[in-house]
């Protein structure tokens, strides 16, 4: 046997035994078992407004600006946002129902711009005049204060990654307590994306020195908006606008 014959037979003696089905079932049940019973965290029964209660906490500690809406007030909240700071462009998808209902109501100062082209076309532009960037979140931790975004063709990662301000919206319905609670609840196992962005505050670095900046490879700023749904039974208890 040569070099590599040698180095790969130590590696296929090494290998771990393929896993019966009914072992991966009761890993699986162990490790529902653990999240269930531990004691430290949110619980998965908590209701909706304790996970958005403790999103909010989470995501304000990471230096993230939380807004509390409703379905009807959210785009006009983002709007008036928007033009007290001066924002000129901003960059989501027209094409879905929030981007269809936030360009209905931006004001004439604010430019929407769709990603509708390569980004070898556009890279300048995007780059040196794009102010913010709007996401729909798939879903959010409360534990963690993390946003999970599934990008897309019309919301590529570029989106929430390239503008100095991200502005993400999730449905409070759509809230669990943590990564797990979120993988079970959507059944990643039976068909994970292609690709998930998490989301847990703007871009922060700290050099050797440990001084903490924002913004060095991502976005300065994220406004985070939590919408509760008209048809929820729960009524906001608290909207901070400012």
């Amino acid at each position: 046997m040569n070099a590599r014959e040698r180095m790969l037979a130590r590696l296929r003696a090494a290998a771990p035994s393929v896993v019966a089905p009914e072992d991966i079932d009761t890993i699986d049940q162990c490790i529902d078992s653990h999240y269930d019973n531990r004691c430290d965290g949110l619980p998965h029964a908590a209701g909706m407004q304790a996970l958005v209660e403790a999103l909010q906490i989470a995501l304000t500690a990471s230096h993230a600006q939380v807004l509390r809406a409703t379905e009807r007030s959210w785009p006009g909240l983002i709007a008036q946002r928007l033009e007290e700071a001066k924002v000129k462009r901003v960059l989501f998808d027209p094409s879905g129902k929030e981007g269809a209902a936030l360009k209905q109501a931006l004001p004439s100062s604010v430019e929407p711009h769709a990603y509708d082209r390569a980004i070898e076309v556009w890279k300048s532009e995007l780059f040196e005049t794009i102010d913010a960037g709007f996401t729909v979140a798939r879903s959010g931790m409360a534990s963690t204060g993390t946003l999970v975004i599934e990008p897309d063709a019309g919301s590529p990662r570029t989106m929430s990654l390239v503008p100095p301000l991200h502005i993400a919206l999730v449905y409070a319905d759509r809230l669990h307590a943590d990564l797990h609670a979120a993988m079970r609840a959507e059944q990643w196992a039976s068909g994970m994306p292609t690709n998930l962005v998490l989301v847990s505050g703007p871009s922060k670095t700290s050099d050797i020195q440990q001084t903490l900046a924002y913004g060095a490879h991502g976005p300065r700023e994220l406004w985070v908006v939590i919408v509760e749904r008209e048809g929820d039974a729960q009524v906001l208890a608290k909207r901070d606008p400012a």
